[in-house]
């Protein structure tokens, strides 16, 4: 799991680092004012829509008006570290006044803001600058508090820049105790080294790392344009009315869809901007990069040129979303790529065709492994992915059945689906998922705002997998994965097991293109709104909104402690129930309930879980001390003494169930030309077999009995 590890680097993070019809009527720029500014068209397109559309819209007032504003600033300025003291009184005469501004179109809000926000920006850019030339003194007493939106805003550009002094010395700090405290460790080691450096040559590679990394931030934030921030301001009016209602420009809307797809058409590689120039950080397995083998991760992308072009495009400079849009396309297209390659830096012109990028982490994966003579399998599934634009599409619910049909043939006695940290996806997915275990009825109730609920049914009487079943999840499993616990739940069909209770959202999204209502335009595709317009519940009528689904095993986790849920989140809707549908729940299990309680009695034994919620308190407690002392002496005997604190948490590393996890056959074959996927299963399955809640899953599946009488009375089978 490496759970220690990973949060211990937490420790060192520094916050620096960066459905309704359509209505008659339709727009036109001619329409509003004969103003063709986009802005303003955006904001009467996403005031109609949201007032139509959404399960429950508030009353655009002062209240309304005045949360806007400070979430819109949050947003711009969540360090406190670019506007003033007196840019935010200026700001504030318009802090009740949005409401009337949205309504009327008045863009002055907006572009006061904007424009101040370019000027501080700027400023900070050349105050780091300066910063950064000089060498930090470790030696000197000082500190600063981390906890930094709870900062008052700077004064004046002085105090703006002591507070960015103090934000970079902290990194530097940081950095320079890591480089120092290697070096220490390889000389104490008697490691011979090339050179070992002063504290003087320390301080400044340090401090050039940090350079590095913040000039970084400034050139990818100086790439934003008006578009941006605006897409910013949109989304802290329409997330007033519930945190999952948002705007997305295009760019976002297509990076939306390739996530919950998992696919997409270009030359798979992931790109990335540092120092004004694009790199390779990536080769996706099985793209056509990857088949091609001449591009690799560390390469510089110079220019682009398309098939049939006589002169490539440089994207030096160029912003990161152009230089992609230029590089992906259709498939079975070609693409010359410029390049100034890693290995010996020479410049090479690369043609690749275009494809269909499967990004297979997206997709599930199973494992079988075998424990105290029985034959068990585990399904690990990211999301509810689905395809948008192709009907057929991969789906989770479709590969879900493939995986536990090719489990089925490995002898399968008994089923775990990890949904820990699956944040949802396709409802018609989810239906369909939960149709693979229990024989038919109800598996979700959707209400609008002022309709009767409509129940989706399972309507296909064959089980695929009528035995024993464990859910796994934990607090950031959220809407379809809710959806699966909880009707599995109700129906008694499988044992759920995580923490105390699920994320809790329990809305339905629906995205509307927002072109749809216009008559003309001059703009192109203007973006898309998602709008929560329904809200999910359970077939026994409660919601899961702010409530979740409570594990009937509940076990410690390291989320235990930190609030993560949609009850934690601004302006989500509230919880409530309706009745419940009609359902028979499974009689299949022998002793449900003597198999829970006898899981929970294994985990109160557990010193492994004991030790795991010890180690979630003591991460909480150290995220709580926001003051860090900017000495190198104060800062090294904090880093010391949380690692001798920490080291009794080493044992959560070092746990191993001892139990051998295997892909199945069909992943084998793929091995064989794909050994970047082989690593990543055999890494997986290294995760498996020191995962103590997987190891739970599995004692619970040998405890639950099936009724071999009912079992003999199921005859369709959905193989």
């Amino acid at each position: 799991m490496q759970i220690h590890n990973f949060m211990r680097s937490n420790l060192k993070l520094i916050a620096l680092a960066l459905l309704f019809s359509v209505a008659s009527c339709s727009f036109t720029t001619k329409e509003i004012d004969d103003d063709p500014d986009k802005d303003k068209l955006l904001l009467d397109l996403i005031s109609y829509v949201i007032e139509r559309g959404h399960f429950d819209p508030k009353a655009m007032d002062d209240s309304f008006s005045e949360s806007v504003f400070e979430d819109y600033i949050d947003a711009l300025d969540p360090y406190r570290r670019f506007f003033h003291k007196k840019d935010i009184e200026e700001f504030a005469a318009y802090k009740d006044k949005i409401d009337d501004m949205v309504k009327e179109k008045d863009l002055t809000f907006f572009d006061l803001t904007y424009t101040r926000f370019e000027e501080r920006f700027k400023e900070a850019a050349e105050a780091q600058r300066a910063i950064l030339e000089k060498p930090f003194d470790f030696s000197k007493n000082e500190s600063i508090d981390t906890e930094y939106e709870k900062l008052p805003y700077p004064k004046n550009k002085k105090e703006v820049k002591e507070r960015w002094r103090l934000q970079l010395k902290l990194s530097a700090l940081s950095t320079y105790y890591d480089l120092k405290d290697t070096q220490d460790k390889q000389l104490a080691e008697g490691e011979e080294l090339e050179e070992v450096l002063t504290d003087v040559q320390l301080e400044e590679k340090a401090r050039e790392e940090v350079a590095d990394g913040t000039s970084n931030f400034f050139d990818l934030t100086e790439e934003l344009e008006r578009k941006d921030y605006f897409a910013y301001f949109l989304n802290a009016i329409v997330e007033e009315f519930d945190p999952h209602t948002n705007y997305f420009a295009p760019v976002q809307k297509d990076r939306f869809d390739q996530r919950m797809s998992g696919q997409f058409e270009g030359i798979g590689a992931r790109l990335q901007k540092r120092n004004g120039a694009v790199h390779v950080t990536d080769i996706i397995s099985g793209g056509p990069a990857w088949r091609q083998e001449e591009l690799q991760a560390g390469d510089i992308i110079l220019k682009v040129a398309q098939d049939g072009d006589e002169q490539a495009t440089s994207i030096q400079g160029m912003r990161l979303d152009d230089a992609i849009q230029l590089i992906k396309g259709p498939k079975d297209t070609k693409v010359t790529l410029n390049v100034k390659r890693k290995i010996d830096g020479s410049i090479k012109d690369i043609v690749i065709t275009r494809d269909v990028v499967l990004l297979e982490e997206t997709y599930a994966r199973s494992a079988a492994v075998t424990k105290d003579g029985r034959n068990y399998g585990v399904i690990n599934l990211p999301s509810f992915y689905f395809d948008t634009e192709n009907a057929g599409g991969r789906n989770a619910a479709t590969d879900i059945k493939q995986e536990i049909i090719r489990l089925k043939k490995q002898g399968m006695e008994g089923l775990v689906i990890d949904l820990r940290n699956n944040g949802g996806g396709s409802l018609k997915a989810v239906v369909d998922m939960a149709g693979l275990f229990i024989k038919e009825g109800p598996v979700v109730q959707v209400k609008s705002s002022d309709d009767t609920p409509d129940i989706l049914n399972d309507e296909d009487k064959g089980i695929l997998w009528d035995g024993p079943l464990v859910i796994l999840v934990n607090e950031n499993s959220a809407s379809a994965s809710e959806i699966l616990a909880a009707a599995m739940q109700d129906y008694k069909r499988a044992i759920i097991i995580g923490g105390k209770q699920t994320f809790g959202k329990g809305t339905v999204q629906r995205f509307f293109p927002l072109n749809r209502w216009l008559r003309s335009n001059d703009y192109g595709d203007i973006g898309s709104l998602k709008v929560t317009i329904q809200k999910f519940y359970r077939v026994n009528g409660g919601s899961t909104q702010l409530e979740g689904v409570k594990s009937d095993v509940v076990v410690p986790d390291v989320y235990s402690y930190i609030d993560i849920g949609e009850r934690d989140q601004e302006n989500p809707l509230p919880w409530d129930r309706i009745r419940a549908a009609t359902y028979d729940a499974w009689d299949g299990y022998i002793d449900y309930e003597k198999t829970i309680q006898n899981s929970v009695a294994r985990i109160s034994k557990s010193e492994q879980l004991k030790l795991i919620n010890e180690y979630a308190k003591w991460l909480k407690e150290r995220r709580e001390d926001t003051e860090w002392d900017l000495s190198y002496e104060g800062y090294k005997n904090r880093i010391v003494q949380s690692e001798e604190l920490g080291k009794r948490f080493d044992a959560i590393d070092d746990y191993t169930s001892n139990l051998t996890y295997n892909s199945l056959p069909y992943e084998l074959k793929l091995f064989e030309k794909d050994t970047v996927l082989k690593d990543k299963r055999e890494r997986w399955h290294k995760s498996l077999a020191s995962d103590v809640y997987v190891e739970e899953a599995l004692n619970v599946l040998q405890d639950l009995k099936i009724n071999n009488i009912r079992k003999s009375k199921i005859a369709a089978i959905k193989d």
